[in-house]
């Protein structure tokens, strides 16, 4: 096998598994976001080591599939949880990052990434770690805000600031600022040079592994055994307060402009598609619009979408076309096909995502009580 082709094989894995992987956070969310996690984390460490791809135009597809696989998270959370508190706290913390996302495209003050810290995703990962073994509608409210509360403050602030202000490397800063040693001298050398420090190191590592251990033992008895597939049917659990029914959705439609319109502004903007907003905007609800109508037209008819698949790739086809379409007439020609063609697959797929998970979620839901009046369609 030549170089060419294994660069080129290695890429289509890595690519290919940053596209599907997420795929499978909605039934099995914790693995499959944790796995997405550790794909963006790897990705270009794996190119740099193992191919001589030049990564210049991938940077900002990287950024894309980053919201790409946050996006599924959220709509996961549409589909799956049954905690409408914990929903709520979801949708506040994602839509303000979304905003700050889109703030950053436009201004590129990477400060503003800092305030507005990315703390939906452990979030999400503290729910579905929950629901592994136990009923998230026995969290209450206070429970709830403290988890977000713990991982905005201690978790992402600390975070945030390390990547985008001081714009460290943590390999880098741990090898040559703890223990004076240059960034590519081996870490048994490095801790050689200070044997204190790493040390207390390996004690302080120590201590937390305890801790986790003490509080694990003290943990609340479980509501089920460990499972990870959120379709796998669980035993009915007695709840004393009656409050922590499920609501329905409201607002899905302005939801789902809202959605869409802030999503769509960062993939262009991370793509760099080579339309203005106001273009790019246009586009978009041409495509929901057809889309909408076209799942209305079905519904008339007395018939609808056979599965997601089915649906998606109706639907990719249709909206490539739109978008083909647009890219001949806008800006002279001058629009990225490759970059347009991506954006209208990820729209695609959140359009559909969205339609069929709220459309689960009221089947899941309708024999409970809903918190005020029913979501309008």
């Amino acid at each position: 096998m030549g170089a060419d082709t294994s660069d080129t094989l290695i890429f289509l894995v890595v690519v290919g598994a940053r596209f599907l992987v997420p795929l499978l956070i909605p039934r099995f969310p914790l693995p499959a976001i944790v796995a997405s996690l550790v794909i963006d984390a790897a990705d270009q460490t794996i190119f740099d080591r193992f191919t001589d791809i030049d990564l210049a135009n991938y940077q900002s597809y990287d950024k894309a599939l980053d919201i790409y696989y946050l996006t599924i998270a959220y709509l996961s959370v549409i589909r799956n949880w049954t905690n409408g508190f914990a929903v709520e706290v979801a949708r506040f913390l994602w839509y303000y990052r979304l905003v700050g996302v889109v703030l950053f495209e436009l201004l590129g003050d990477r400060w503003l990434l800092f305030v507005f810290p990315n703390t939906f995703e452990y979030y999400f990962i503290a729910y579905e770690a929950i629901r592994t073994g136990w009923d998230p509608r026995r969290l209450s409210k206070r429970t709830i805000i403290a988890i977000a509360a713990f991982i905005w403050i201690f978790i992402k602030l600390p975070q945030e600031w390390w990547i985008h202000i001081a714009q460290l490397d943590f390999t880098d800063f741990v090898k040559e600022t703890m223990f004076g040693m240059e960034s590519d001298t081996p870490w048994l050398e490095a801790f050689g040079n200070r044997p204190v420090l790493a040390l207390a190191l390996a004690v302080a590592i120590a201590a937390i592994a305890v801790g986790v251990a003490y509080f694990w033992r003290r943990r609340p008895t479980q509501d089920w055994s460990l499972r990870f597939n959120v379709d796998k049917p669980v035993p009915v659990v007695e709840l004393d307060d009656a409050d922590r029914t499920v609501p329905q959705l409201r607002w899905p439609t302005f939801e789902k402009i809202a959605l869409i319109t802030l999503v769509s502004i960062i993939f262009s903007q991370m793509l760099g598609i080579g339309a203005s907003n106001l273009q790019l905007l246009s586009a978009t609800a041409l495509v929901v619009g057809v889309n909408a109508g076209l799942s209305v037209w079905l519904a008339r008819r007395g018939s609808g979408w056979r599965s997601l698949g089915v649906e998606f790739v109706a639907l990719a086809a249709i909206n490539a076309t739109l978008l083909g379409i647009f890219a001949s007439v806008v800006a002279d020609g001058q629009v990225n096909r490759a970059a347009t063609l991506f954006f209208g697959l990820l729209l695609t797929l959140i359009i559909v995502m969205f339609d069929r998970f709220r459309a689960v979620r009221q089947v899941r839901l309708g024999p409970l009580r809903p918190r005020g009046p029913a979501a309008p369609a």
